[in-house]
């Protein structure tokens, strides 16, 4: 670039959360097969994260009183909960689709009387399925994932299969903020590059693991062009491969 061209603007930063001390134990506890580590293993892979041995201490002392951890005669193992709602959030973060032909998944809301607790459980078990609300009590989606609709929604709702006279990409846009979720997305993956501390590596992908399960995993005519989804879920598995390596190989030379 020569110097009378204009400078380009720097990618957007990307919103990170802290994570705490659990959340480095439950994460760095998925990449060890099996799921356990004794405590002299855990203090010394959480070392690389900032976490002390007291904070480490306290955390797996409450982790274990909620029931996240089971003691073991070698250590500390994930429980059977926790197992499951991973598997259950790599499903999510991978979803299985097929091909589209044109339908869409309707769900209609008929349940009356709920307080709002129980309206807004619902709604948030709604949109966990990538269901969009179309107006009040109205949900849907392309018919393109590969996966029932749980039967407890009975209970609630009305099911079926629809083709709304409107256009598909028009009604898409207007369900979900595609422009914002690809402009989050290349965000995080601009940011790869830039972040090399364990601590914050961990962070970021925490990151994207929130940012996929917001993706509405749409057919590919109703998308905007090079949408990065796909690459944001390479590269969080390439992550997983690097962490699960790590781990190894610091248990490995204990």
């Amino acid at each position: 670039m020569s110097g009378d061209d204009p400078a380009e603007p720097a990618p957007e930063e990307p919103r990170l959360r802290p994570l705490s001390a659990r959340s480095v134990v439950l994460s760095l506890l998925l990449g060890a097969h099996p799921p356990e580590l004794s405590a002299r293993e855990l203090g010394r892979l959480l070392e690389g994260f900032g976490v002390g041995g007291s904070t480490l201490r306290a955390a797996l002392s409450r982790m274990v009183a909620a029931g996240d951890l089971r003691r073991t005669d070698t250590g500390y193992r994930l429980s059977d909960r926790l197992l499951d709602r991973r598997r259950r959030q790599d499903e999510s973060v991978r979803p299985r689709t097929r091909a589209w032909d044109g339908d869409w998944e309707l769900v209609v809301v008929t349940a009356s009387g709920r307080g709002p607790a129980e309206r807004a459980e619902l709604r948030t078990r709604l949109a966990g399925l990538r269901l969009a609300e179309l107006r009040e009590g109205v949900w849907l989606r392309p018919a393109n994932l590969d996966r029932p609709l749980p039967a407890a929604l009975d209970e609630a709702a009305e099911r079926g299969t629809t083709r709304p006279a409107r256009p598909a990409t028009e009604l898409a846009a207007r369900l979900w903020p595609l422009d914002a979720w690809s402009d989050e997305a290349r965000a995080l993956l601009g940011h790869l590059g830039r972040t090399g501390r364990p601590a914050e590596r961990l962070t970021l992908f925490a990151a994207v693991v929130r940012h996929l399960l917001a993706d509405p995993v749409l057919p590919a005519p109703l998308l905007p062009p090079d949408w990065p989804g796909d690459a944001l879920r390479a590269a969080y598995a390439d992550y997983r491969r690097e962490l699960e390596g790590e781990v190894r190989t610091l248990v490995g030379g204990s």
